[in-house]
Protein backbone atom coordinates (compact mmCIF):
# COMPACT_ATOMS: atom_id res chain seq x y z
CA UNK A 1 0.00 0.00 0.00
CA UNK A 2 1.28 3.47 -1.07
CA UNK A 3 2.47 5.50 2.05
CA UNK A 4 1.11 8.88 -0.16
CA UNK A 5 -2.48 7.34 0.14
CA UNK A 6 -2.38 8.41 4.25
CA UNK A 7 -2.12 12.12 3.00
CA UNK A 8 -5.07 15.04 3.07
CA UNK A 9 -5.17 18.46 3.12
CA UNK A 10 -5.49 20.48 6.36
CA UNK A 11 -5.20 24.37 6.36
CA UNK A 12 -2.73 25.45 9.02
CA UNK A 13 -5.25 27.30 11.30
CA UNK A 14 -6.88 24.68 11.68
CA UNK A 15 -3.77 23.19 13.74
CA UNK A 16 -4.90 23.59 17.45
CA UNK A 17 -2.28 26.24 19.57
CA UNK A 18 -3.78 25.77 22.83
CA UNK A 19 -6.48 23.72 24.54
CA UNK A 20 -10.19 23.89 24.93
CA UNK A 21 -11.38 25.26 28.28
CA UNK A 22 -12.48 23.12 30.42
CA UNK A 23 -11.52 20.38 28.98
CA UNK A 24 -14.12 18.67 28.27
CA UNK A 25 -15.83 21.31 25.96
CA UNK A 26 -13.67 20.35 23.05
CA UNK A 27 -15.60 18.92 20.23
CA UNK A 28 -16.63 15.45 19.22
CA UNK A 29 -16.39 13.57 16.33
CA UNK A 30 -18.81 10.44 16.25
CA UNK A 31 -17.63 7.72 13.35
CA UNK A 32 -20.69 4.97 13.23
CA UNK A 33 -18.42 2.60 10.96
CA UNK A 34 -21.43 -0.01 10.35
CA UNK A 35 -23.92 2.55 9.17
CA UNK A 36 -20.96 4.92 7.68
CA UNK A 37 -22.62 8.02 9.41
CA UNK A 38 -21.33 10.83 11.21
CA UNK A 39 -22.69 12.68 14.33
CA UNK A 40 -21.09 16.31 15.65
CA UNK A 41 -21.14 16.44 19.85
CA UNK A 42 -18.62 18.13 22.29
CA UNK A 43 -16.93 15.57 24.44
CA UNK A 44 -18.80 16.15 27.28
CA UNK A 45 -21.64 14.05 25.59
CA UNK A 46 -19.60 11.09 25.53
CA UNK A 47 -21.49 9.43 28.46
CA UNK A 48 -24.48 9.16 25.83
CA UNK A 49 -22.62 6.63 24.08
CA UNK A 50 -21.23 4.26 26.59
CA UNK A 51 -23.53 1.78 28.40
CA UNK A 52 -22.83 -0.60 31.94
CA UNK A 53 -20.72 -2.73 31.54
CA UNK A 54 -18.33 -1.11 28.64
CA UNK A 55 -14.74 -0.79 29.53
CA UNK A 56 -12.56 1.99 29.03
CA UNK A 57 -9.24 1.80 28.64
CA UNK A 58 -6.57 4.68 29.54
CA UNK A 59 -2.79 5.25 29.07
CA UNK A 60 -1.51 6.44 32.08
CA UNK A 61 1.88 7.38 31.42
CA UNK A 62 2.92 10.42 31.84
CA UNK A 63 5.05 13.41 29.99
CA UNK A 64 8.75 14.02 31.55
CA UNK A 65 10.61 17.05 31.60
CA UNK A 66 12.78 15.60 28.52
CA UNK A 67 14.04 18.79 26.70
CA UNK A 68 17.59 20.32 27.85
CA UNK A 69 19.83 23.30 26.53
CA UNK A 70 22.98 22.38 26.77
CA UNK A 71 26.28 23.13 25.31
CA UNK A 72 29.42 21.75 24.17
CA UNK A 73 32.44 21.49 25.63
CA UNK A 74 34.87 23.11 25.31
CA UNK A 75 33.71 25.62 22.82
CA UNK A 76 30.12 26.45 24.35
CA UNK A 77 28.31 25.84 20.97
CA UNK A 78 24.46 25.20 22.02
CA UNK A 79 23.03 21.62 21.78
CA UNK A 80 19.19 21.08 22.37
CA UNK A 81 18.00 18.02 23.76
CA UNK A 82 15.55 15.97 23.41
CA UNK A 83 15.73 12.77 25.45
CA UNK A 84 13.62 9.96 23.81
CA UNK A 85 13.92 6.52 25.88
CA UNK A 86 15.84 5.25 28.74
CA UNK A 87 18.79 2.68 27.52
CA UNK A 88 20.35 1.76 30.81
CA UNK A 89 20.94 4.24 33.95
CA UNK A 90 22.38 6.83 32.74
CA UNK A 91 21.94 6.33 28.92
CA UNK A 92 19.71 7.76 27.06
CA UNK A 93 18.60 7.83 23.18
CA UNK A 94 18.03 11.47 22.36
CA UNK A 95 16.93 13.47 19.82
CA UNK A 96 20.06 16.44 18.73
CA UNK A 97 19.44 19.97 17.48
CA UNK A 98 22.93 21.55 17.19
CA UNK A 99 25.85 21.96 14.82
CA UNK A 100 28.42 19.24 14.70
CA UNK A 101 27.52 17.06 17.66
CA UNK A 102 29.40 13.85 17.50
CA UNK A 103 30.84 10.90 18.90
CA UNK A 104 33.10 11.50 21.90
CA UNK A 105 31.47 15.22 21.86
CA UNK A 106 31.14 16.40 25.40
CA UNK A 107 27.90 18.05 26.93
CA UNK A 108 27.11 20.23 29.80
CA UNK A 109 23.76 21.14 31.11
CA UNK A 110 22.87 23.66 34.04
CA UNK A 111 25.10 26.05 36.14
CA UNK A 112 28.48 25.72 37.25
CA UNK A 113 27.43 24.43 40.37
CA UNK A 114 24.84 22.12 39.24
CA UNK A 115 26.05 20.81 35.79
CA UNK A 116 25.10 17.28 34.59
CA UNK A 117 27.48 16.25 31.61
CA UNK A 118 27.58 13.50 29.30
CA UNK A 119 29.13 12.15 26.13
CA UNK A 120 28.06 11.49 22.95
CA UNK A 121 28.49 7.60 22.75
CA UNK A 122 27.07 6.79 19.22
CA UNK A 123 24.58 8.00 16.27
CA UNK A 124 21.14 5.86 16.10
CA UNK A 125 20.27 4.69 12.72
CA UNK A 126 17.39 7.22 13.13
CA UNK A 127 19.89 10.03 13.03
CA UNK A 128 19.14 11.12 16.91
CA UNK A 129 22.32 10.32 19.62
CA UNK A 130 23.22 7.80 22.55
CA UNK A 131 24.20 10.23 25.50
CA UNK A 132 25.60 8.52 28.23
CA UNK A 133 25.61 11.03 31.37
CA UNK A 134 28.03 10.74 34.48
CA UNK A 135 24.96 10.78 36.91
CA UNK A 136 21.32 9.81 36.74
CA UNK A 137 19.23 12.29 34.38
CA UNK A 138 16.08 12.39 36.88
CA UNK A 139 17.32 14.55 39.96
CA UNK A 140 17.88 17.56 36.82
CA UNK A 141 14.52 17.01 35.34
CA UNK A 142 12.30 19.25 37.35
CA UNK A 143 14.30 21.98 37.30
CA UNK A 144 16.28 22.01 34.40
CA UNK A 145 14.30 20.17 32.13
CA UNK A 146 11.45 21.59 30.16
CA UNK A 147 8.01 19.33 29.02
CA UNK A 148 8.66 19.14 25.43
CA UNK A 149 5.42 20.42 22.98
CA UNK A 150 4.78 18.81 19.54
CA UNK A 151 6.56 21.23 17.09
CA UNK A 152 3.27 22.34 15.18
CA UNK A 153 2.52 23.93 18.89
CA UNK A 154 4.61 27.37 18.62
CA UNK A 155 2.12 28.75 21.88
CA UNK A 156 3.08 27.43 25.56
CA UNK A 157 0.14 26.68 27.57
CA UNK A 158 0.22 29.01 30.49
CA UNK A 159 -0.60 25.80 32.67
CA UNK A 160 2.31 23.15 31.30
CA UNK A 161 -0.15 20.53 33.21
CA UNK A 162 -3.02 21.03 30.35
CA UNK A 163 -0.66 18.95 28.42
CA UNK A 164 -1.19 15.65 30.90
CA UNK A 165 -3.98 13.70 31.05
CA UNK A 166 -5.87 14.12 34.83
CA UNK A 167 -5.31 10.31 35.25
CA UNK A 168 -1.03 10.45 34.16
CA UNK A 169 0.66 8.77 36.87
CA UNK A 170 3.39 6.69 35.13
CA UNK A 171 6.22 8.91 34.57
CA UNK A 172 8.09 8.33 30.91
CA UNK A 173 6.72 9.40 27.85
CA UNK A 174 8.13 12.44 25.72
CA UNK A 175 4.45 13.30 24.59
CA UNK A 176 0.80 12.99 25.63
CA UNK A 177 -1.18 10.35 25.03
CA UNK A 178 -3.72 13.08 23.77
CA UNK A 179 -7.18 11.22 23.17
CA UNK A 180 -7.15 11.18 27.05
CA UNK A 181 -6.45 15.32 27.30
CA UNK A 182 -10.39 15.76 26.67
CA UNK A 183 -11.04 13.93 30.35
CA UNK A 184 -12.09 15.98 33.59
CA UNK A 185 -12.36 14.33 36.92
CA UNK A 186 -16.09 14.97 36.96
CA UNK A 187 -16.59 13.43 33.98
CA UNK A 188 -14.88 10.24 34.68
CA UNK A 189 -17.12 10.13 37.69
CA UNK A 190 -20.05 10.09 35.72
CA UNK A 191 -18.58 7.65 33.67
CA UNK A 192 -17.93 5.27 36.47
CA UNK A 193 -21.76 6.36 37.85
CA UNK A 194 -23.03 4.62 34.51
CA UNK A 195 -21.30 1.64 35.34
CA UNK A 196 -18.67 1.81 33.06
CA UNK A 197 -15.71 0.17 34.25
CA UNK A 198 -12.29 2.12 34.23
CA UNK A 199 -9.08 0.93 33.31
CA UNK A 200 -5.34 1.50 32.97
CA UNK A 201 -2.81 0.77 30.74
CA UNK A 202 0.63 2.04 30.31
CA UNK A 203 2.76 2.76 27.05
CA UNK A 204 5.23 5.66 27.50
CA UNK A 205 5.31 7.40 24.09
CA UNK A 206 8.81 7.95 22.26
CA UNK A 207 10.95 8.30 18.98
CA UNK A 208 7.64 7.34 16.32
CA UNK A 209 5.36 10.17 17.58
CA UNK A 210 7.95 12.36 15.66
CA UNK A 211 8.62 10.26 13.15
CA UNK A 212 6.10 10.47 9.71
CA UNK A 213 6.14 7.09 7.61
CA UNK A 214 8.97 8.30 4.58
CA UNK A 215 9.07 4.82 2.86
CA UNK A 216 7.50 4.98 -0.37
CA UNK A 217 5.45 2.08 1.06
CA UNK A 218 3.54 1.35 3.83
CA UNK A 219 4.92 -2.18 4.46
CA UNK A 220 8.33 -1.14 4.30
CA UNK A 221 7.92 1.44 7.48
CA UNK A 222 9.82 -0.05 10.77
CA UNK A 223 8.06 1.23 13.85
CA UNK A 224 10.61 2.06 17.05
CA UNK A 225 10.15 -0.20 20.22
CA UNK A 226 8.28 1.54 23.10
CA UNK A 227 7.97 0.11 26.00
CA UNK A 228 4.01 -0.19 27.71
CA UNK A 229 2.77 -2.33 30.30
CA UNK A 230 -0.56 -4.30 31.22
CA UNK A 231 -0.81 -5.60 34.62
CA UNK A 232 -1.74 -9.35 35.45
CA UNK A 233 -5.38 -7.70 36.75
CA UNK A 234 -6.03 -5.91 34.22
CA UNK A 235 -5.62 -8.70 31.71
CA UNK A 236 -8.16 -10.93 33.85
CA UNK A 237 -10.67 -8.10 33.65
CA UNK A 238 -10.26 -7.13 30.07
CA UNK A 239 -10.50 -11.32 30.00
CA UNK A 240 -13.74 -10.88 31.63
CA UNK A 241 -15.56 -8.47 29.70
CA UNK A 242 -14.88 -10.22 26.12
CA UNK A 243 -16.15 -13.76 27.51
CA UNK A 244 -19.48 -11.84 28.70
CA UNK A 245 -19.91 -9.98 25.26
CA UNK A 246 -19.22 -6.25 27.07
CA UNK A 247 -17.12 -3.68 25.04
CA UNK A 248 -13.87 -2.49 25.29
CA UNK A 249 -13.09 0.90 24.42
CA UNK A 250 -9.15 2.24 24.35
CA UNK A 251 -9.00 5.66 24.66
CA UNK A 252 -5.49 6.62 22.00
CA UNK A 253 -3.55 4.59 19.42
CA UNK A 254 -1.47 3.90 22.46
CA UNK A 255 -3.45 2.29 24.13
CA UNK A 256 -4.75 0.10 21.35
CA UNK A 257 -1.11 -0.64 20.71
CA UNK A 258 -0.55 -1.92 24.66
CA UNK A 259 -3.94 -4.02 24.25
CA UNK A 260 -3.10 -5.60 20.82
CA UNK A 261 0.40 -6.35 21.50
CA UNK A 262 -1.53 -8.42 24.84
CA UNK A 263 -3.02 -10.08 22.63
CA UNK A 264 -0.94 -11.61 19.88
CA UNK A 265 0.01 -15.47 19.48
CA UNK A 266 -3.21 -15.98 21.92
CA UNK A 267 -6.32 -17.93 21.01
CA UNK A 268 -8.88 -15.45 23.21
CA UNK A 269 -8.17 -12.07 24.60
CA UNK A 270 -5.17 -10.70 26.59
CA UNK A 271 -2.45 -12.03 28.90
CA UNK A 272 0.24 -9.92 31.31
CA UNK A 273 2.77 -7.45 29.47
CA UNK A 274 5.73 -5.73 30.56
CA UNK A 275 8.37 -4.71 28.21
CA UNK A 276 8.59 -3.18 24.47
CA UNK A 277 6.54 -3.36 21.62
CA UNK A 278 7.10 -2.99 18.03
CA UNK A 279 3.37 -3.87 16.97
CA UNK A 280 2.65 -1.68 13.76
CA UNK A 281 -0.65 -1.60 12.92
CA UNK A 282 -2.00 -0.74 9.52
CA UNK A 283 -5.22 -1.79 7.03
CA UNK A 284 -5.32 -5.24 6.54
CA UNK A 285 -4.79 -5.81 10.29
CA UNK A 286 -7.03 -7.82 12.37
CA UNK A 287 -7.70 -6.18 15.46
CA UNK A 288 -8.12 -9.21 18.79
CA UNK A 289 -9.52 -6.45 21.41
CA UNK A 290 -11.18 -3.13 21.00
CA UNK A 291 -14.50 -3.15 20.03
CA UNK A 292 -14.25 0.90 19.83
CA UNK A 293 -11.80 3.79 19.99
CA UNK A 294 -11.60 7.15 21.17
CA UNK A 295 -9.34 9.63 19.11
CA UNK A 296 -7.80 12.54 18.15
CA UNK A 297 -7.13 14.00 14.79
CA UNK A 298 -3.55 12.68 13.57
CA UNK A 299 -0.95 13.93 11.16
CA UNK A 300 -1.10 12.99 7.09
CA UNK A 301 1.64 9.87 6.72
CA UNK A 302 1.45 9.47 10.49
CA UNK A 303 1.28 5.50 11.86
CA UNK A 304 -1.36 6.85 14.10
CA UNK A 305 -3.67 7.56 10.95
CA UNK A 306 -2.37 4.13 9.74
CA UNK A 307 -3.96 2.38 12.71
CA UNK A 308 -6.93 4.18 12.93
CA UNK A 309 -7.90 3.44 8.89
CA UNK A 310 -7.07 0.21 9.81
CA UNK A 311 -10.12 -0.23 12.56
CA UNK A 312 -12.79 2.15 10.83
CA UNK A 313 -11.64 2.05 7.06
CA UNK A 314 -9.71 3.94 5.16
CA UNK A 315 -11.88 5.28 3.04
CA UNK A 316 -14.29 6.55 5.43
CA UNK A 317 -11.45 7.73 7.65
CA UNK A 318 -10.49 9.92 5.07
CA UNK A 319 -14.51 11.15 4.34
CA UNK A 320 -14.44 11.74 7.98
CA UNK A 321 -11.42 13.72 8.21
CA UNK A 322 -12.60 16.08 4.86
CA UNK A 323 -15.69 16.53 7.05
CA UNK A 324 -13.95 17.41 9.76
CA UNK A 325 -11.83 19.75 7.98
CA UNK A 326 -14.88 21.69 6.41
CA UNK A 327 -17.15 22.22 10.02
CA UNK A 328 -13.83 23.08 11.31
CA UNK A 329 -12.60 20.77 14.03
CA UNK A 330 -9.49 21.62 15.89
CA UNK A 331 -6.55 19.06 14.91
CA UNK A 332 -3.57 17.11 16.38
CA UNK A 333 -2.59 17.18 20.45
CA UNK A 334 -4.85 20.13 21.89
CA UNK A 335 -7.52 19.80 18.86
CA UNK A 336 -11.01 17.93 19.29
CA UNK A 337 -11.86 14.00 19.61
CA UNK A 338 -13.15 11.44 17.42
CA UNK A 339 -15.22 8.32 19.02
CA UNK A 340 -15.30 5.16 16.24
CA UNK A 341 -17.92 2.71 17.48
Amino acid sequence: MLTEAFDYHLPSELIAQEPAEPRDSSRLFVLHRDEERFEHRHFYDLPGYLRPGDVLVVNRSRVIPARFYAHKVPTGGKVELLLLAKRGSRRWESLVKGRKVGVGQRLEIGEEDDTLRGTVEAVTEAGGRLIYFDEPVEPYMEHVGVIPLPPYIHKKPPDVERYQTVYAKAEGSVAAPTAGLHFTPRLIEDIRNLGVEWLSVTLHIGLDTFQPVRSETVEAHQIHTEYCCLPPETAKRINRAKAEGRRIIAVGTTTVRVLESAAQDRDFGVGPWDGPTDLYIYPGYRFRVIDALITNFHLPRSSLLMLVAAFANLKLIKKAYEEAVARRYRFYSFGDSMLIL
